[in-house]
């Protein structure tokens, strides 16, 4: 993460999840701490939930598996994109759907989720609550862990729930537990985290990347809506819009720049760094990199591309080519701000004095995505293209307005529905709705794409709807199947796991 993020190792994970131990994890590490020597005091709490949130941050390690770029992919907002089919295999089989257990992508996902879920199963259960601060760091780490374990739960359905260490005669004992009850569990976890939390404004400047009382209302909402328990998740969001800690940004643009970092419209974000310097010789492609890689591999595609001269959007490796389907939609809601500040076309990219000089190149559908656009604003020295500090907002304000008003929508207050919506879209400069019945919600919907576009959600969002196989059919997607992803065959093989239907 940035500076203020210490990178801690908490022992090895449990062989069924994650493969063993490797063998200098045997061998005394001078300076280490014993583990039941650790954890007894304020400071050894804050390094140990700083390593959660640290991990959250590793969507490298070894290896291209960001979550980010699993859930973009899985929708109808964008094309892997790259050289050609052959660049990052994992990636393109899931833009396709023609992936299977095998996939590394998702494999490693997997992964960073229980490396997460460990760190934060440590911190809950080592950690006495015998000061404030350390109440506070344990609430932090069962947000963590309920986050986690909410998206391992929405894109995998049954998984195993691991709150305590796991000993090696449970290893291929362990199983899945149902999805019911893991979101039963994220919901105990944020409920218990929710009363101990801080509210967003308490936090120093310092301290800005934790999460905060506002975090888990929001969370907790989240996975209540996912459960269709439309007035438990009322209840929720309306205590974060409430509350006054949170408000849009004057523009979708801001609340995605450097100056909106931790900003007023930011309940979650996962930092990045673009101070480390990195260069082609000390960039640590075997780890996790503290700058934020994943943008480099959005930019558009650098053989190709020219920066239009008053633009800060510079070439990347041309992954995450924005579809016409998603350009179609923000042309017929007349939606230009937005757009503007989310997808960028070749006729405009031409008209600002840039080029492109590859009309035919793999997967382009003539767009270049912004809203987590390459911008040299947001990098760093020597390298550019290694030094990105472009944070993940995982969640924010607009999500749980639109969240909010799909509650109330299903709860029956249409009102409170409409008027959630139109502050999005006023801050847009769109008109306001006045739809009522099945066109409020077809509103709910199209906002969500077009507000939330590029942000992971709207494969979920499909799903949950039953608009999945209506949106996604035609990419491959099929019903029974697809609404889940595999469990990953080593895991299968190894923790002798049951598999999703259909892999």
């Amino acid at each position: 993460m940035k500076k203020f993020i210490i990178r801690i190792s908490l022992l090895c994970l449990p062989l069924f999840m994650f493969g063993g131990c490797k063998k200098f994890l045997d061998q005394e590490v001078p300076g280490a701490f014993p583990e039941q020597d650790f954890y007894k005091t304020d400071n050894d709490a804050t390094q140990a939930v700083n390593g959660v949130y640290d991990m959250m941050q590793a969507h490298y390690n070894n290896n291209w598996a960001s979550l980010y770029m699993i859930k973009t992919l899985l929708s109808d907002e964008s094309n892997a994109g790259g050289n050609d089919a052959g660049d990052q295999p994992g990636y393109q089989t899931i833009d396709d759907y023609n992936f299977d257990a095998t996939n590394d992508k998702i494999r490693d996902a997997w992964r960073m989720c229980y490396f997460t879920i460990y760190r934060a199963n440590k911190v809950i259960n080592r950690t006495e609550p015998t000061t404030e601060m350390r109440r506070r760091l344990i609430a932090e780490a069962k947000f963590l862990r309920a986050y986690n374990y909410f998206e391992l739960a929405s894109l995998w359905g049954d998984v195993p729930m691991i709150l305590n260490d796991v000993s090696p005669s449970s290893y291929t004992s362990t199983g899945r537990t149902t999805r019911a009850n893991v979101y039963a569990q994220v919901e105990k976890d944020l409920a218990e985290a929710i009363p101990v939390l801080p509210t967003k404004s308490t936090y120093s400047v310092a301290d800005r990347f934790r999460v905060s009382k506002g975090s888990a209302q929001a969370m907790l909402g989240k996975a209540l809506l996912y459960q269709q328990k439309w007035g438990e998740a009322v209840t929720q969001f309306e205590a974060v819009i409430s509350s006054n800690q949170f408000s849009l940004e004057p523009s979708i643009g801001k609340a995605f720049s450097k100056a909106g970092e931790f900003g007023s419209e930011s309940l979650f974000e996962i930092s990045y760094t673009a101070e480390r310097s990195y260069d082609w010789g000390n960039f640590p492609w075997g780890g996790a990199p503290e700058s934020n890689i994943h943008i480099q591999l959005m930019g558009p595609r650098g053989d190709f591309y020219t920066k239009a001269p008053s633009d800060s959007l510079i070439g990347g490796w041309g992954f995450v080519l924005p579809k016409q389907k998603l350009w179609d939609a923000y042309v017929a809601a007349g939606d230009v701000n937005r757009r503007r500040q989310t997808v960028m076309s070749a006729v405009e990219l031409i008209a600002a004095g840039g080029n492109w000089s590859n009309p035919t190149a793999y997967d382009y559908e003539g767009y270049f995505q912004r809203k987590y656009g390459s911008f040299a604003s947001q990098t760093g020295a020597p390298i550019s293209e290694l030094n990105y500090g472009t944070n993940w907002r995982h969640l924010r304000y607009a999500d749980v307005l639109l969240m909010a008003a799909e509650a109330h929508f299903r709860a029956g207050n249409e009102g409170k529905a409409r008027e959630y919506i139109n502050l999005v879209r006023q801050r847009s400069g769109l008109g306001i709705i006045s739809a009522t019945g099945n066109n409020l919600f077809q509103a709910i919907v199209t906002e969500r794409q077009l507000e939330l576009a590029f942000e992971g959600v709207r494969y979920t969002d499909l799903v949950r709807w039953g608009l999945a196989v209506q949106e996604l059919g035609a990419l491959g997607f099929r019903s029974g199947k697809h609404e889940l992803l595999p469990i990953p065959i080593y895991d299968v093989n190894t923790g002798g796991l049951s598999q999703n239907a259909g892999y």
